[in-house]
């Protein structure tokens, strides 16, 4: 990575800046993230249930501070894709939200040398799962497994010195860049997942925008789109107005979706050759059909975006599977639509710049990371705050 390596005929110059390592006259740049489940009266303290609030703390040393063009460091906590478990197809003879029909598993299994079985991380070749390394010689000897990102929100650093970042993990954070910005960030394939990303070589960076949510890209140049979910100067936009009483006060016009939902769109994508449009094999246009798919489980009243309400955890869904019913609704509330926290595997910090995408930069790819690491968690719990505040958001 230029950020981080002198590349001769790049950045191998004596005379040549450093802007993210190399700060204090060189010394490592390291950092560690903590995690700590919120013991809050009312909220579970168990850190694989979906509704637990969990604090997260980014602390690293030796990163130049982000100057111009209002660019950021960006964490992200990373969840590769598994194949999921098998279930027969529902009345309609499609897969089950969050599984895969046995037609699906058969032909997974036979992919590469057949790593692809339940449980596995699932890989793009079929072979035994390859994470980023600093081996990897961008685009052709890359990572084959499938990360769903999530932003854990834009820092700056001091000048040649620290970074510090809080974010909380929860329910009404726990969601995912629309994946349908993937083709135009700079290291996703066209037409199959195991051809060299192409991104920038044809043209196609920042093709397409994602500024007005949708469930495709490009709702910018449709006039009557801008107008119902652009960012408006009467009521501008805001996805952090997650929760009210009043559900017409609630931001509406949510780019994001819940994690589980990019899950089910990349279960579409990539693990149900029979049971998901088993006649479209390239790569680009199945991601496009799948991310709608998948967005019209929780989208109720159809307007291609989930809303802060739509995508409560407490709203009802007869959708989800398996069902977790609650007092308020006997079928199912919409737990499933969130990604349990301890199932996030992996952690990243990238170098932004404001490319109006939400995506990391150069998504899938490492192109644009300067620190990653893997999340271990399981430690021994013991007393680390006492006494509440009187807010408890």
């Amino acid at each position: 990575s230029v950020f981080t390596t002198k590349i001769p005929g790049v950045n191998d110059d004596p005379s040549t800046m450093r802007t993210v390592w190399g700060a204090n006259c060189g010394l490592s740049t390291i950092g560690a993230v903590r995690v700590a489940v919120e013991p809050k009266p009312g909220l579970p303290a168990d850190p694989d249930n979906p509704r637990a609030f969990i604090d997260i703390f980014t602390d690293i040393r030796g990163l130049f501070v982000i100057n111009n063009e209002s660019g950021w460091y960006e964490g992200w906590m990373i969840h590769d894709l598994r194949v999921a478990n098998v279930v027969q197809p529902d009345k309609k003879g499609g897969p089950r939200f969050g599984t895969i029909t046995p037609k699906d598993a058969a032909l997974l299994a036979r992919m590469g040398t057949g790593n692809n079985v339940p449980g596995n991380f699932f890989t793009v070749d079929g072979n035994a799962p390859h994470v980023p390394s600093p081996s990897d010689v961008f685009p052709t000897r890359v990572a084959n497994v499938v990360p769903i990102q999530l932003s854990m929100g834009a820092y700056n650093a001091l000048q040649q010195a620290d970074a510090h970042n809080y974010w909380e993990f929860n329910y009404t954070t726990n969601w995912i860049h629309p994946l349908y910005e993937l083709p135009f960030a700079g290291g996703f394939p066209d037409k199959a997942a195991t051809d060299p990303a192409d991104t920038y070589q044809d043209g196609e960076i920042g093709a397409l925008a994602s500024i007005v949510p949708g469930d495709g890209p490009g709702a910018n140049q449709v006039p009557k789109n801008a107008v119902a979910l652009g960012d408006n100067p009467d009521r501008p936009r805001d996805p952090d107005l997650f929760d009210s009483d009043v559900d017409a006060q609630r931001e509406f016009r949510e780019r994001f979706v819940p994690s589980g939902i990019a899950r089910e769109a990349l279960l579409n994508v990539f693990e149900r050759p029979d049971s998901f449009e088993p006649a479209q094999h390239n790569l680009t246009q199945r991601l496009l059909d799948a991310y709608k798919a998948a967005i019209a489980i929780a989208d109720a009243n159809h307007d291609g975006v989930i809303s802060a309400a739509e995508g409560d955890i407490d709203t009802c869904n007869a959708n989800c599977f398996p069902a977790t019913p609650s007092d308020e609704c006997p079928v199912s509330d919409s737990s499933c639509l969130f990604l349990l926290p301890r199932s996030y595997n992996r952690f990243a910090v990238t170098r932004e710049i404001n490319d109006g995408l939400l995506a990391p930069r150069f998504a899938p790819s490492t192109r644009g990371w300067v620190l990653s690491g893997t999340i271990h968690t399981g430690f021994t719990a013991i007393p680390a705050s006492e006494g509440e505040d009187a807010d408890d958001r």
